[in-house]
């Protein structure tokens, strides 16, 4: 992948950022006691992850799983008696909502700042980007040519008018896309751009971006926005019937000669409340690390943040890419607006 591979990131890596990352590791596994988890991410998900930072820190690893936002009220109504160390979570956005309201401390540090790369931090360190999302087109390999689709503005035009699945509008996902394009173009556009594509959906969004998938593959819908992994995991480690179904569904990368595809993050931040803050920035500099990022890649199926780690099919097989080199706190700056015009335009 190009774009995230040309993603601002080549000239963070080298003999410099490996010092650092070995640094980290060998300064955590000289630790002892424990990291507490709040984590939006399902365990099953990051266990991999958790269990080799375990193994090369010796730190145990403790998780309370749940939903970004329910978990972000529990700790600001927690404050400083919160257990929590760290913050998982699977969008930008939800970061800056956290740091905003004071349940974040800063926790910067050079391995950080030499792995991560600026576009996926916060500037003053509150948070940090682990790995990538790229929310492209998936379209019917056997009813759309790939020279039928451009951009994410081409799926207001009314060729499509019955043809598009889409997940909710409730969902953060679908939220933080339609934040970015108010960042770029503004609300009136976006709204604009918004009614045309719910007037172009083939029925009421339902389901999870697996399910748009699979509407695409049963001939429900020619074309649907979803995020890369749930495809991959359909490819890779779903039942038979799921695989079949992936089989009939190919991925675009939309606006190629423009902004790039949407992408958002996975990401990770200290708590103000955290009483193992040592082993909370340790843990975070073991995920934005190389052992760490492969993982994210060969098992999570999303896209390392470091443009030096290898990708593996069926990443490797969608091809290289540009993404918006948009910086992702915008997409709680214009969250509120994304959900106005959500509202305002039918997409339930």
């Amino acid at each position: 992948m190009k774009a995230v591979t040309a993603r601002m990131a080549r000239s963070l890596l080298g003999a410099a950022t490996a010092f650092f990352l070995l640094s980290a590791i060998f300064n955590a596994a000289r630790a002892d006691g424990e990291v507490n988890i709040y984590s939006a991410r399902q365990e099953v998900l990051i266990r991999p992850l958790l269990d080799a930072f375990t193994k090369a820190s010796g730190i145990k690893v403790n998780v309370v799983s749940g939903g970004e936002d329910a978990l972000i009220e529990r700790l600001k109504a927690e404050g400083a008696n919160s257990p929590a160390d760290v913050l998982l979570t699977v969008d930008a956005g939800r970061l800056v909502r956290a740091k905003d309201n004071g349940s974040l401390q800063p926790a910067s540090s050079e391995a950080l700042q030499a792995l991560v790369p600026p576009a996926y931090r916060d500037p003053a360190g509150f948070w940090y980007g682990l790995s990538v999302r790229a929310r492209p087109i998936m379209y019917a390999a056997d009813r759309v040519k790939p020279a039928e689709l451009s951009s994410y503005a081409d799926l207001a035009d009314r060729k499509w008018k019955g043809r598009i699945c889409v997940r909710s509008s409730g969902h953060v996902y679908n939220q933080s896309m339609l934040a970015a394009m108010i960042a770029y173009d503004g609300v009136e556009k976006t709204e604009a751009w918004a009614r045309g594509l719910v007037a172009n959906l083939a029925r009421r969004p339902q389901g999870g971006d697996r399910d748009q998938i699979k509407a695409v593959a049963s001939g429900e819908c020619d074309i649907a926005i979803a995020n890369t992994y749930y495809l991959a995991g359909m490819i890779k480690s779903g039942t038979d019937d799921e695989k079949k179904m992936a089989a009939k569904v190919a991925v675009f990368w939309p606006d190629q000669a423009g902004r790039g595809v949407h992408v958002n993050i996975s990401g990770a931040a200290v708590t103000a409340s955290s009483k193992n803050r040592a082993n909370a920035v340790g843990l975070i500099e073991f995920l934005a690390g190389a052992e760490a990022q492969r993982i994210y890649a060969e098992a999570v199926y999303e896209y390392p943040i470091r443009a030096a780690i290898p990708v593996h099919d069926p990443l490797a097989a969608w091809g290289e890419f540009k993404a918006d080199p948009l910086r992702l706190s915008a997409l709680a700056q214009f969250n509120a607006d994304a959900v106005k015009i959500a509202d305002r335009v039918g997409w339930r």
